[in-house]
């Protein structure tokens, strides 16, 4: 019987064992459950950052792995076009087209800049040029003259229309207008005055960097050229006007951006720039002979005049010879054409 009962106990005891081995067993199984619950409720916090574009829901599964093979989705057309517009707009066709400006280079780099008309020619000692045999073709190829020697046909840039459009006064060189655009910080939606606008050259260029131009001229020649070049380059809906007047009696603008003198004693501008610049504008005058440099420098520097930072620079250009194993400078380079001097209006 001792023994009976002792077997008994020996039996209850495995089994409540055996329970608590069980209930401790679950307990720890609800735990790391609950604990990986808590971090599955997490998981969107700490999720990478999508685009601007897109709204993540926090309920939704994370995203499948991407398929490196599977072409990416198609774009919406309007930020298709966000991405690939052009900072400026091309041609809406490379055809040529009657009324446009060419540029004819013959096979010993001269160039020659006309104006595309049906059924017209163009002479020169090379040859004949039917203007119809360049119409409807595409820039960059060439055409053979009545004499069999060849012209490549390209669209002008900028540079070659200052160069060879009709002119007046002289120009002023691509080399200091490139320069006049960096020391002005010339822009879009600037208010630009320009005094002396000779035969449009630096006009165009503004223009064209998308500010506004008013020009002061004294002369009515120079004006009417100014502005038929401007129309000719950029049409007549550019924002630019010319007044026949002197800039050295007063300005009537007002908050410009930018003021601009190319004339030869821009010293007396100083109080009516200084009247019509607003605070922070830039002053540029373009000058041939340092002398007329100096005097300006005197104007701004005296202490009536509420300009500051002052800076004459000079540009100088020059090409190289580069021909197989022939490397060497060009002998003959663009020196000295003017002095750029630039200060900032300043606020009293």
């Amino acid at each position: 019987m001792a023994v009976a009962a002792e077997v008994a106990v020996v039996a209850v005891v495995a089994v409540v064992a055996v329970v608590a081995v069980v209930a401790v067993g679950a307990a720890i199984r609800r735990r790391a459950a609950a604990e990986a619950g808590a971090t599955t409720q997490m998981a969107p916090a700490v999720r990478p950052r999508m685009p601007l574009t897109t709204t993540p829901n926090p309920e939704a599964p994370p995203p499948p792995p991407a398929d490196e093979s599977a072409e990416p989705p198609p774009v919406a057309a309007s930020e298709a076009h966000a991405r690939a517009a052009p900072l400026t707009p091309a041609p809406v066709s490379n055809a040529l087209e009657a009324g446009e400006r060419i540029l004819l280079i013959d096979p010993k780099e001269r160039r020659y800049l006309i104006t595309l008309v049906a059924g017209a020619t163009f002479h020169t000692h090379a040859g004949v040029i039917q203007h119809d045999s360049i119409i409807g073709g595409e820039e960059g190829r060439t055409i053979t003259g009545s004499t069999g020697r060849h012209f490549l046909v390209l669209r002008p840039t900028l540079s070659d229309i200052v160069l060879k459009m009709p002119r007046g006064a002289q120009v002023i060189y691509p080399k200091d207008l490139g320069a006049i655009l960096i020391a002005a910080d010339l822009g879009p939606g600037q208010r630009v005055l320009e005094a002396g606008v000779g035969s449009g050259a630096l006009s165009m260029t503004v223009l064209r960097a998308g500010a506004s131009v008013v020009g002061y001229e004294l002369r009515e020649d120079f004006a009417g050229r100014a502005i038929s070049n401007v129309i000719a380059t950029l049409g007549p809906d550019a924002p630019y006007r010319v007044e026949i007047r002197d800039v050295t009696e007063g300005i009537d603008e007002r908050d410009l951006d930018r003021i601009l003198l190319d004339m030869p004693e821009p010293h007396k501008v100083i109080p009516a720039a200084a009247a019509a610049l607003r605070p922070g504008g830039i002053l540029l005058a373009y000058l041939p002979t340092i002398n007329q440099t100096a005097l300006l420098r005197q104007a701004l520097d005296d202490d009536s005049a509420p300009f500051g930072l002052p800076e004459t620079q000079e540009i100088m250009r020059r090409t190289w010879h580069i021909e197989a194993r022939s490397v060497r400078p060009d002998h003959r380079m663009v020196g000295h054409t003017g002095f750029l001097t630039t200060a900032r209006r300043l606020s009293v």
